[in-house]
């Protein structure tokens, strides 16, 4: 998992959409969707329920996304 990656998950968390976060994120909502599949079948679980509108997280997104915060917020405070 790449620091990108996390930055990218947390955004579509936040927007709830992947076209949403693709826009602001400024990459293709396609790439952006193909990231986190791979994001997915490493983890051997999926990060988003798709089936909800606006997305919601799946128990391991939850403790993916707690994870993911933890990281970004250590790495936000070592580039200070």
């Amino acid at each position: 998992m790449t620091l990108q990656q996390l930055k990218y998950i947390s955004m579509v968390e936040k927007c709830g959409s992947f076209s949403k976060a693709a826009q602001k994120l400024y990459v293709s909502q396609p790439s952006l969707s193909q990231m986190i599949k791979l994001v997915e079948s490493n983890l051997g679980a999926p990060i988003f329920n798709r089936s909800t509108d606006p997305l919601t997280l799946t128990y391991a997104g939850e403790k993916y996304i707690e994870a993911a915060q933890k990281i970004l917020t250590i790495n936000a405070n070592l580039a200070r």
